[in-house]
C-alpha cells in the first residue's frame, strides 16, 4: 500500500506541517523549508531544527520531502538569474540535509526561448553546481515532471531523461511524478492501456528505481493542454480509474504519494482526498 500525505503550510513554524500532517491522519510530508516568494532565507535555527526532529520522531513516518522555490530556473539563460537559481539550490539542498530529509524535488526550469537542447544542458550544469557548493551527501535531488506551460522543460519524460543523462552527479538525482502534470503533458493515466505505456516509457527512458516520490493531484485541465490545474481526487479528468490504476499497482507499494490541492485552513479537503486515494486500494490495510 503507498504511504498517503499532503503538502503542508510550515506557518508557526517546520514542526507544525508534522501537526497538520498528523492530524489528517497523513503517513507522507512535503514542506516548504523557507518563504518560496523570497530569494533570501535566514539560517535554520538550532531550536527549530530540534523541534522538528522531536517533532518527526514522534510522528515516527520515514518520508518527508522538501520542495525548491517557484523562483529557482536552473535552465535560464540569463547569467544573473542562473547564477541566483543555483545559489539558492545549494542553499535549500543544505536546509534539506540539516533536517535530514530525504528528497529535494526541484522543477527543471524554462528555457525562454534558448530551445530545448541548450536547456537541458543549461539545468544539468547548474543541478551539478549546485550538488557540489551544498556540501550535503546524503540528500536525494528529484526532478518533477512539468505541464509544460511557456518555455518550461520536464514536461517530457525524453527532457528528465536527458538532464539525468547530462549530469555528472546522476547518482543523486531522481524523479517526483506529477499526475496532473503528466496529463496535462499529454500522458494518458486514465485507460489502463494509456496508463501501462506511460509508465513502460518511464522505465525505458529513466528507469522505475528512481522514482522515488509521486505527486497526486487530480486535474481540470484537458490531456495535452499544457496547463497546469490541480483539481481534487476524483473531481478531475484524471478521476478515480486513474488513480485506481496507480494506487493498485504493486510496483509502486510502499511509495510516498502526496497531494498538492487546495485547501482552506481546516484542512478538510485534504481528509476527503486522503480518504478518496485509500477508498480505491482493492485490498484493506497496510500488512
Amino acid at each position: 500500500m503507498p504511504f498517503f500525505g499532503a503538502h503542508m503550510s510550515i506557518a508557526g513554524g517546520l514542526a507544525r506541517a508534522i501537526e497538520r500532517i498528523r492530524s489528517v491522519d497523513g503517513e507522507a510530508l512535503q514542506i516548504f523549508t523557507r518563504n518560496q516568494r523570497q530569494w533570501q532565507a535566514p539560517p535554520l535555527a538550532a531550536a527549530e531544527r530540534e523541534a522538528f526532529a522531536e517533532a518527526w520522531r514522534d510522528w515516527n513516518r520515514p518520508h518527508i520531502a522538501s520542495h525548491g522555490s517557484y523562483l529557482v530556473n536552473l535552465a535560464s539563460p540569463d547569467p544573473a538569474l542562473a547564477a541566483r537559481s543555483t545559489a539558492a539550490l545549494a542553499e535549500e539542498l543544505g536546509r534539506a540535509e540539516a533536517l535530514g530529509l530525504p528528497w529535494h524535488i526541484i522543477h527543471p526550469g524554462a528555457h525562454l526561448g534558448q530551445g530545448p537542447a541548450q536547456g537541458i544542458k543549461a539545468c544539468a550544469a547548474r543541478l551539478d553546481e549546485g550538488l557540489t557548493r551544498s556540501e550535503t551527501t546524503k540528500v536525494m535531488l528529484l526532478l518533477e515532471n512539468t505541464a509544460g506551460q511557456g518555455t518550461t522543460l520536464g514536461a517530457s519524460l525524453d527532457e528528465l531523461a536527458g538532464i539525468l543523462a547530462a549530469s555528472k552527479h546522476a547518482e543523486r538525482l531522481g524523479v517526483c511524478f506529477d499526475t496532473a502534470h503528466a496529463h496535462a503533458a499529454g500522458y494518458d493515466l486514465v485507460t489502463p492501456e494509456g496508463y501501462a505505456a506511460t509508465f513502460a516509457r518511464l522505465e525505458a527512458l529513466i528507469g522505475l528505481s528512481r522514482l522515488r516520490v509521486f505527486h497526486v493531484n487530480d486535474t481540470a485541465a484537458p490531456r495535452g493542454s499544457r496547463k497546469d490545474r490541480h483539481e481534487h481526487i476524483g473531481r478531475g479528468l484524471i478521476g478515480l480509474a486513474g488513480f485506481s490504476l496507480l494506487v493498485n499497482d504493486p510496483r509502486f507499494a510502499g511509495q510516498p504519494m502526496i497531494l498538492e490541492t487546495h485547501k482552506a485552513e481546516s484542512l478538510a479537503e485534504d481528509r476527503l482526498n486522503l480518504a478518496a486515494l485509500r477508498g480505491l486500494m482493492r485490498s484493506g490495510g497496510r500488512p
